[in-house]
């Protein structure tokens, strides 16, 4: 069995986030490319992960502010797997992984960062993309900067939009 690795993600997890917005909901103060938001639908995002798992890690969240599965309307489960669906679509044309991981976090102890507001991980993976470095010296090898890979995976979602 293959296990994913991410030891750096516990900071994040046990930090104090009291009195943060939702990274997911609307703000006035930073832009979609600020906040790494790919593409958006009128029920959903995409959005590029600040603390990846792995290269051109992302998230698919509804754009109400909803934690509990249960409590999605049809259209916004549909509008979600549409994205999901579709940003598997681009990452494949743009990084040609060779499998991905896509699932839930929900819960503290199911591992969520973001507790209040439900999303969708889609991890590419690549054959031998989890080498020794995060195991032993809890460093993650990122290829490139966040902003380059948002600006490539962009150009991909604005072919969508047209």
């Amino acid at each position: 069995m293959e296990h994913l690795w991410a030891p750096w993600r516990m900071d994040y997890i046990l930090a104090n986030r009291k009195g943060r917005k939702c990274i997911f909901c609307p703000t006035g103060k930073h832009s979609d490319e600020k906040r790494l938001i790919i593409h958006r639908t009128p029920l959903s995002l995409v959005m590029l992960n600040r603390y990846p798992y792995s290269y051109a890690h992302l998230m698919i969240a509804p754009a109400r502010h909803v934690q509990d599965v249960s409590k999605l309307k049809p259209e916004e489960m549909k509008d979600i797997f549409h994205n999901i669906g579709q940003s598997i679509n681009v990452l494949k044309e743009a990084f040609r992984p060779k499998g991905f991981n896509v699932g839930m976090n929900l819960g503290q102890v199911g591992g969520a960062g973001i507790l209040h507001h439900l999303h969708f991980h889609i991890i590419p993976r690549w054959k031998g993309d989890m080498n020794f470095m995060p195991i032993l010296a809890e460093v993650r090898i990122i290829p490139e900067h966040l902003k380059q890979t948002y600006d490539k995976l962009r150009l991909y979602f604005k072919k969508l939009e047209n």
